[in-house]
C-alpha cells in the first residue's frame, strides 16, 4: 500500500492596502500653495493684454521680417509690394473703365479706382494673412509659451506696412491725374487707423475659426470676391444710393458695409471731386462703429480661445 501525502493548503497572501490618494481639490490646493499654475492656462484679459503690450517689439519684428521676405526671391524684390496693386487697377480699369464704361459716370476714375483698390488690398490681404496666421506657425505656437494674439496682431501689421509703401505710389498716382495734397489729405489718418483696428479685429476672428476648420482658408478668397465687389470698388456706391432702382434694405447694407465704408472715406479724402454728399450719412460714425465692434469684439473672441490653440 501506497501512502501519498496531500500538500498543505497555501494562504492567500494579503493583498496591501492601497494607498490613499489625494483629491483634485487637495492637489489644486497644494499647487496653489506653492504658486504653481496650470500649464497654458488662459489669463484675465488685462494681464492677457499687458502680456501682449510687452511682446510689441516681437510683433513688429515679426511683420517686418516677413515682409523683407514676402519678395526676397523675386528679381524685381519689394518693388511687387507696389506692383501688385497697380496691376489690379490697370486689369479692373480694362474691364470695368474701358469695356464697361463706367468711367463716364465717374469724375477722376482712375484716383478713384486706383485708391478703391489700394485700400480694398489692405483689407482683404489682412483678412487672408489672419487665417494662417495659426496653422502657418504651429511650430511656434506649440514650442514656446506667449500670447497667441501676437501673431494675427504681427500679420495686421505686416499688410500695415505694406500699404504704407503703397500709399507713397498711390500719392504719386494723385498728383499725375491733377490730386494735388491739400488739407483733407489729413483726414486719411484717422480713416486708416479705424481701417487698421478694423482689419485686426477681423485678423484675430479668422485666425480663431481656421485653427479649429483649415478649410476655411481655402473658401475665404471666394468670399473675399463677393464682398469686393460689392463694396464699390470699381464702381460709385453713392451713384447707386441716388438711383431709384435700389430696394431700402439694399442700399441700408450698402451704407452699412465696413469695406465700402472706409473706401469711401479715404476717397473722400484724397480725391477733390468726390464730395461730402456721396458719402453715406453719418459715415464717420458707422466707420468708428465697425472698428470698436471688429477690433475689440474680435480680440476678446480670440483670447476666449486662448488654451486650445496648437493643440488640435
Amino acid at each position: 500500500m501506497t501512502l501519498t501525502s496531500t500538500p498543505p493548503a497555501r494562504t492567500p497572501a494579503p493583498t496591501p492596502s492601497a494607498a490613499p490618494t489625494a483629491s483634485a481639490t487637495d492637489l489644486a490646493a497644494l499647487a496653489a500653495r506653492h504658486g504653481l499654475t496650470a500649464s497654458g492656462a488662459r489669463p484675465s484679459l488685462p494681464a492677457y493684454t499687458r502680456l501682449l503690450w510687452g511682446r510689441r517689439h516681437f510683433v513688429t519684428a515679426f511683420a517686418t521680417a516677413r515682409l523683407t521676405a514676402q519678395y526676397s526671391r523675386a528679381r524685381l524684390g519689394q518693388l511687387w509690394q507696389i506692383m501688385t496693386p497697380l496691376l489690379n487697377a490697370a486689369v479692373y480699369y480694362f474691364i470695368f473703365g474701358v469695356l464697361l464704361r463706367t468711367k463716364d459716370d465717374i469724375a477722376d476714375f482712375v484716383p478713384f479706382l486706383v485708391t478703391g483698390v489700394f485700400v480694398w488690398t489692405f483689407t482683404s490681404s489682412t483678412v487672408l494673412a489672419g487665417t494662417r496666421a495659426l496653422t502657418g506657425n504651429l511650430g511656434l505656437v506649440r514650442a514656446l509659451h506667449f500670447p497667441r494674439a501676437s501673431l494675427p496682431v504681427a500679420y495686421a501689421v505686416q499688410q500695415l506696412q505694406q500699404l504704407l509703401f503703397s500709399m507713397a505710389a498711390l500719392a504719386v498716382i494723385l498728383c499725375c491725374f491733377g490730386q494735388f495734397p491739400r488739407p483733407s489729405w489729413l483726414l486719411a489718418l484717422p480713416a486708416l487707423a479705424l481701417q487698421s483696428l478694423f482689419n485686426t479685429g477681423l485678423a484675430l476672428i479668422m485666425a480663431r475659426l481656421a485653427s479649429r476648420t483649415p478649410d476655411i482658408a481655402q473658401l475665404m478668397p471666394f468670399v473675399l470676391r463677393t464682398w469686393m465687389y460689392v463694396s464699390g470698388v470699381m464702381w460709385s456706391v453713392g451713384h447707386v444710393l441716388r438711383s431709384d432702382r435700389v430696394p431700402h434694405l439694399v442700399a441700408v447694407v450698402l451704407q452699412c458695409n465696413p469695406a465700402a465704408v472706409y473706401i469711401d472715406l479715404m476717397r473722400f479724402a484724397l480725391i477733390d471731386s468726390f464730395t461730402a454728399d456721396q458719402l453715406p450719412p453719418h459715415v464717420w460714425l458707422v466707420a468708428i462703429g465697425w472698428a470698436l465692434l471688429a477690433g475689440v469684439g474680435g480680440y476678446i473672441y480670440f483670447w476666449q480661445a486662448e488654451e486650445t490653440y496648437g493643440r488640435g
